[in-house]
C-alpha cells in the first residue's frame, strides 16, 4: 500500500458520531494514511481527543432539525456553500476515500465525493439509519453498521463492523471488574449530548432513596448539562452523598472501568464502550428519538443479560432505586452482567472498518454480511 493516501472523515456534531470517527482516524494514521476531518463548529468541540496529525476542516452546514424558521430557511444555502468548499478542497487534494459517520455536517463532504465519483462509504452507529445516512445510503459504495441488525432502506446491503471505540476505551478493554461489596462503590451517570435532563431529575433522588447500608457506600460521577450542574451538585451535597458533577468527563473510559454500575442513555457509542470495557448498566433510551434508535441500540446488551432497560415512561425514582439496589446488592449477579457485556463487545471494530476503507480505496468491495 502506498503511504500518504488521504482519507476524509465527515461527521456531525455529537459524540455519537465523533467518537467512532476519532477511533477510525487514530487507526488509519498508524497505517500510514493522512486524515482530514470535515465537521462544523459544533462538531469541532469534540476534536480535543483527535490526534494532532488530523487536519480539522470546518464546513458550512445547516440542519432542518433544530433552530427557528430563519435557521431552517438558511440551511440549504449553508449546505450548498459547504458542498462548494468541499468540492474545491477535494479537487485540490483528491482523497482516496471518504467516510461519512452521519449528522448534517457530513453532507458537504459526502455530496462532493458523490459529484466527483470518489470512493465513499457510510458508517451507521445506531440500529436505525439517521436522516443523512439514509439520504446517502444508495449513493455510496458501501455501508458499514455498528449495531446489528440495522434497519436499512429497501435494496441497501451492509457490512457489520461494530462501532469503533477510541484508543482510550481500548486501553481499558476487559479491565478487571470489582463486583459490588461492603466497600466504596462507584456509580457513573452519563446522559450524552441530548436528553440528559431526566437523568439529573431522577438519578440523584433514586440514589438518596437507597437503603442506608448501600447509600453510605455509593460514590457518584454524574455528567450533567451545564444548566443542571449546580442544582445536581447541591442536591447530592445536601443528601450527604459523595458526588462529582461535571458537564463532561475527559477521563470517561477510566471512570467507566472503575464503576460498579453505569446509568446512561443508550447512544451507540455508550453501548459500544460498555461492551468493550464490560460493565453492568441501566439504560434509558431517548424517548424523543424519532426512529427509536436507542431502544435498538440497547437490545443486544439487554438480551445478553448485561443491562436493564428503562423506557422513560417507567423511569421514576422508586423504580430506579429498586434496580440500583438490585445490582449493587448482588455482587455475583453484577459480575455476571459485566461478563455478559464483555461478550457482546467488538473491540476490533475499528480494524474491521479500516480494512473496509482500504478495500474500497483499492477498488474492491466487501461482500455484505
Amino acid at each position: 500500500m502506498a503511504e500518504g493516501r488521504l482519507l476524509v472523515i465527515a461527521a456531525g456534531g455529537t459524540g455519537g458520531h465523533m467518537f467512532p470517527a476519532q477511533a477510525l482516524a487514530e487507526l488509519m494514521l498508524t497505517r500510514g494514511w493522512r486524515v482530514k476531518l470535515s465537521t462544523d463548529a459544533r462538531g469541532a468541540r469534540y476534536t480535543q481527543g483527535f490526534p494532532r496529525e488530523v487536519e480539522i476542516e470546518q464546513v458550512g452546514a445547516g440542519t432542518f432539525a433544530r433552530g427557528g424558521l430563519t435557521d431552517k430557511a438558511l440551511a440549504p444555502l449553508r449546505i450548498g456553500g459547504g458542498v462548494t468548499a468541499a468540492l474545491a478542497r477535494m479537487l485540490r487534494d483528491r482523497p482516496a476515500a471518504v467516510v461519512g459517520f452521519g449528522g448534517y455536517p457530513s453532507i458537504p463532504a459526502l455530496a462532493a465525493a458523490t459529484l466527483l465519483g470518489l470512493p465513499r462509504m457510510l458508517h451507521e452507529q445506531n440500529g436505525v439509519l439517521g436522516r443523512v445516512n439514509a439520504l446517502f445510503a444508495k449513493r455510496v459504495d458501501a455501508v458499514a453498521c455498528g449495531t446489528w441488525p440495522t434497519e436499512l432502506p429497501a435494496g441497501v446491503e451492509a457490512v457489520h463492523t461494530g462501532n469503533p471505540v477510541r484508543r482510550a476505551v481500548l486501553d481499558r478493554a476487559g479491565a478487571a471488574y470489582i463486583p459490588p461489596g461492603d466497600y466504596p462503590m462507584s456509580v457513573l451517570v452519563i446522559g450524552g449530548s441530548q436528553g440528559a435532563r431526566i437523568l439529573s431529575d431522577v438519578v440523584p433522588p433514586a440514589i438518596a432513596n437507597l437503603p442506608p447500608e448501600l447509600r453510605r457506600l455509593v460514590r457518584v460521577s454524574h455528567q450533567a448539562r451545564e444548566e443542571d450542574v449546580q442544582r445536581v451538585s447541591t442536591y447530592y451535597a445536601d443528601e450527604g452523598i459523595d458526588a462529582e458533577v461535571q458537564t463532561f468527563f475527559t477521563d470517561l473510559p477510566t471512570r467507566m472501568s472503575e464503576a460498579q454500575l453505569v446509568i446512561a442513555r443508550s447512544g451507540a457509542s455508550t453501548v459500544a464502550d460498555l461492551s468493550v470495557i464490560g460493565r453492568p448498566s441501566i439504560l434509558v433510551p431517548l424517548a424523543i428519538a424519532i426512529r427509536d434508535e436507542q431502544t435498538a441500540n440497547a437490545r443486544g446488551l439487554v438480551e445478553a443479560g448485561a443491562a436493564i432497560m428503562f423506557p422513560e415512561r417507567r423511569f421514576h425514582v422508586d423504580a430506579l432505586s429498586e434496580k440500583i439496589a438490585l445490582v449493587l446488592g448482588n455482587g455475583q449477579g453484577a459480575m455476571q452482567m459485566a461478563q455478559a457485556a464483555r461478550r457482546t463487545g467488538i473491540p476490533d471494530a475499528a480494524e474491521r472498518l479500516a480494512g473496509l476503507v482500504e478495500q474500497l480505496a483499492d477498488g474492491q468491495k466487501e461482500q455484505p454480511s
